[in-house]
């Protein structure tokens, strides 16, 4: 039976050319992003050891104990300490360094590489005894010796447009400064080339800026040669204040900073995922439709197999010896594929701003036994159901000429299987409409239920495929003789029909559910910050880790035009086991800059120990007008009794919890700071105006100015990563549907070369036959878009019931521009998939075609 697989597979190699390229295209995203994944880590790795080559130790604070506030003990590290640890003998050289976090903003005034905190990378330059830091090798100008001079790394001085000889704007934490640059450094932090960016200071001026004067942050330690590691580390403990400082080894250090840098990193992998899932998924319709079309065609010849003795069994393996050579090249093929895709998806991903890692691709045993795994097991999976039914053929269907149709009694099974399925699907949607709240289990009953309708219409389509081509027959049979016949040989066989509708209508559903999602979801956070928000404009720190300069809310209220600059602190509210954000207010100005809605209550009774909360926090926690509960605000605080002054409905500029600002100030993580500034003006909304509040706030990296219109357009750009998803669900299905049709309608003419023959001898010239293929091919399509377009919005209404419950203003929006332009699209591509069968159908000639048996 594997020789009679491999004889049927090199025969039909032509048609299962098509089901080849869908899994080809799936195994490859799975195997690029494998690799990708595993050729970042290497070049993370790779950049931490040599970063850390040649430090045997690394001495750091230690951390303070539960319940005793950092820095109650003091840095230990000093330079006592550095003499005591550059004496040890088994210590070759001791640089004690001062490391911490600094914006710096590009030539043109922008924040240089989008302000991550985690990758801003700030420290000391420490030169040795030939003048110059052997970690920071110097490529341009010389090493900072001043206050007012810095050096920045290559990679930034190119992405911020930055010479020798500027003046650059940065900002540690507060305030901004001002610094010239003296030099330009090259380095292997792998945090740096990753993305992020490195300022290096003299060490007076950063032991100001990140610990205190003669104090280091951390002290690294080379050992002498021949230096037994745990002997130097036993001596170095015996140096250091045990509960003050302790020492990590150089490799522990890289292995650390590599995994970090790699978690950061790690979100660019879920795109391609998603792809490939979607790729072998919407492929495997194809895979069954072009088994199923392969084992009709060979109905005489399975039957005559099991007449001369060939077991049901063995034509199941058969079959399925089959798919798995098909799958085995095509996992060949897609992992050739995606070593390309892994290879371009570092500039695809990459930015100026922030920019991947390069390295070598690295090949190790995951992505092979995935491409194994994904490519023959989903294309044996997907050929199983063929396989069973070839092995019901009696060797009596030998005597017959063509396919039987399907009895009376499956079809109505299938009816009956499609029916329960759209039921089961359709009322868990339904029951969703009156919930909520998106909790993990709505989440999961939403998913469950469009599996059930995906699998309903997938039942139900061959069902379908007769009345809703006849109710739509009108228009091909307008065309002519071509389209009243295009119209008969798409109801010919319902099944193939469906089967091959099908790929696109599971696309064109998941696209249609996303796009309309995603539209309605970006008009209602458009509103929604819209109608929350009075001011003019709001000045905010980038990062959670930041804070606006202390001096900054009395710079911005005397800004000319300024009515009304409202300070908001934010920090964290911990009630029991929950974690709520907060805002501190001032009550007096709150209605001024923010537009609030009190179900109950008001914020003018905000004060010490009076807060109001959302109607989130307030559904969650049984919390009303009135409630007393305990909390407490920031870390090291006593949990104390707090009463609930109001209740207002979801405002993404109030958070969670609204309190006095003089309270959170004090008690949280960062006592006294300030995260945002409400500004209400008195003209109109200007660059110019926005020019003098960033100049006010001394053009502080570390700072955003923003109006309305850009709040607004924010919200909305919270749904640009399910857009980019929809869209690169669209090409896979697209692709994938114009394989499946093409494929389908190839093995269709080759079925029927002897009818198209007759076509041709009675008068139908080649136009006519060309005409004829692609309205087969657009009623497929339309078919398949049309019930896709209805189960993708069905889906999208009852979904997005669970966005309206954390969104207040979530009304439904179809995008009706946006569909009109998926089902052309879906159109376009049926219309294109026929032009090759087509072509092959007018070649035909009818005598030879006549003759053909």
């Amino acid at each position: 039976m594997f020789r009679t697989a491999l004889r049927n597979v090199l025969a039909h190699k032509a048609r299962l050319l098509m089901t080849v390229l869908a899994v080809t295209l799936g195994v490859a995203f799975v195997c690029g992003t494998l690799v990708f994944a595993e050729s970042s880590s290497a070049a993370h790795r790779a950049a931490a050891s040599k970063n850390f080559a040649g430090i045997a130790l690394t001495v750091t604070p230690r951390e303070p104990p539960p319940g005793e506030a950092a820095g109650s003990g003091g840095n230990a590290l000093d330079a006592p300490l550095v003499r005591k640890l550059a004496a040890l003998p088994g210590v070759a050289g001791v640089r004690p360094s001062v490391d911490g976090s600094a914006t710096l903003n590009a030539a043109d005034g922008s924040p240089l590489r989008g302000g991550k905190a985690w990758a801003n990378l700030a420290g000391a330059y420490v030169p040795g005894e030939d003048g110059t830091d052997e970690r920071y090798p110097l490529v341009a100008g010389r090493a900072p010796a001043h206050a007012d001079e810095l050096v920045v790394d290559r990679g930034s001085a190119a992405a911020g447009h930055l010479r020798v000889g500027d003046v650059v704007t940065l900002a540690t934490d507060g305030p901004v400064l001002k610094k010239r640059l003296v030099g330009i450094v090259d380095t292997r932090d792998s945090r740096v080339t990753a993305g992020g960016t490195l300022a290096l200071f003299d060490t007076a001026t950063a032991q100001r800026l990140f610990s205190s004067p003669g104090h280091f942050t951390s002290i690294d330690l080379t050992a002498a040669h021949g230096t037994d590691p745990v002997a130097l580390s036993t001596e170095v403990d015996a140096v250091l204040p045990a509960d003050r400082a302790q020492a990590t080894s150089g490799a522990a250090q890289a292995a650390q900073q590599a995994t970090n840098v790699d978690l950061m990193t790690r979100g660019y992998q879920k795109m391609p995922k998603i792809f490939a899932g979607a790729a072998l998924f919407i492929g495997s319709f194809l895979i069954v439709n072009t088994f199923t079309m392969l084992v009709s065609r060979r109905t005489r010849e399975i039957a005559l197999l099991r007449a001369i003795g060939a077991t049901r069994r063995q034509v199941v393996r058969s079959v399925l010896w089959e798919a798995a050579l098909v799958g085995l090249a095509a996992s060949a093929a897609g992992f050739v594929l995606g070593l390309g895709v892994a290879s371009a998806l570092p500039g695809l991903l990459s930015t100026s701003q922030d920019p991947l890692p390069q390295g070598p691709l690295v090949i190790g045993a995951r992505p092979v036994v995935a491409a194994l795994g994904v490519g023959v097991g989903v294309t044996v999976l997907a050929a199983w159901l063929p396989s069973r039914r070839a092995a019901k053929v009696a060797p009596i269907e030998a005597l017959r000429s063509a396919e039987q149709p399907p009895t009376p009694a499956a079809s109505r099974a299938r009816g009956i299987v499609g029916l329960v399925l759209l039921l089961a699907g359709a009322g868990l949607l339904v029951s969703l409409t009156g919930a909520k709240d998106a909790s993990e289990a709505n989440l999961q009953k939403a998913m469950s239920g469009c599996a059930l309708l995906v699998a309903a219409m997938i039942a139900l389509a061959p069902l379908l495929a007769g009345p809703v081509i006849r109710l739509g027959g009108r228009l091909p049979g307008r065309l002519g003789v071509g389209g009243r016949l295009a119209r008969e040989n798409a109801l010919r066989d319902p099944r193939r029909t469906a089967a091959t509708a099908s790929v696109l209508m599971v696309s064109t559903a998941l696209v249609a559910g996303l796009a309309v999602i995603g539209n309605s979801t970006g008009q209602a956070l458009d509103r929604q910050a819209a109608d929350g928000l009075s001011a003019d404009y709001v000045i905010e720190a980038r990062t959670s880790m930041a804070a606006l300069d202390p001096a900054a809310p009395k710079r911005v209220a005397d800004v000319p035009g300024v009515r009304t600059a409202a300070a908001v602190a934010d920090s964290t509210l911990f009630t029991g086991g929950s974690v709520r954000s907060i805002s501190g207010v001032d009550p007096a100005t709150l209605h001024q800059v923010m537009k609030l809605d009190f179900t109950s209550g008001s914020a003018d009774r905000i004060g010490p120990g009076r807060i109001a909360v959302s109607d989130t926090v307030a559904r969650e926690q049984g919390l009303r007008t009135g409630s007393a509960v305990k909390a407490r605000i920031g870390p090291g605080q006593d949990f104390k009794d707090y009463t609930v002054v109001g209740v207002y409905r979801d405002n993404p500029l109030a958070q969670d919890v609204l309190g006095a600002r003089a309270e959170v100030q004090h008690d949280s993580f960062r006592p006294g700071t300030v995260q945002r500034l409400l500004v209400r003006t008195d003209g109109a909304v200007s660059e110019a105006t926005a020019a003098r509040l960033r100049t006010a706030t001394g053009n502080s990296p570390l700072v955003q100015v923003k109006d309305r219109e850009e709040l607004v357009a924010e919200a909305g750009g919270t749904v640009s990563e399910l857009l980019t998803l929809m869209y690169g669900l669209l090409a896979i299905g697209a692709v994938i549907s114009l394989l499946g049709i093409v494929n389908t309608l190839a093995m269709s003419v080759a079925e029927r070369t002897r009818e198209i023959g007759v076509l041709r001898a009675i008068g139908m010239d080649r136009a006519g036959v060309r005409r004829m293929i692609r309205v087969e091919a657009v009623t497929v399509a339309a078919f398949g878009t049309l019930l896709g377009l209805a189960g993708g919005m069905f889906g999208a209404w009852a979904v997005g019931s669970l966005a309206g419950g954390a969104m207040t203003r979530y009304t439904l929006a179809p995008p009706w521009g946006t569909l009109a332009l998926l089902a052309l699209l879906s159109l376009v591509t049926g219309a294109l998939a026929a032009a090759v069968p087509a072509r092959r159908a007018a070649a035909l000639s009818p005598l030879e075609a006549v003759g053909q048996t």
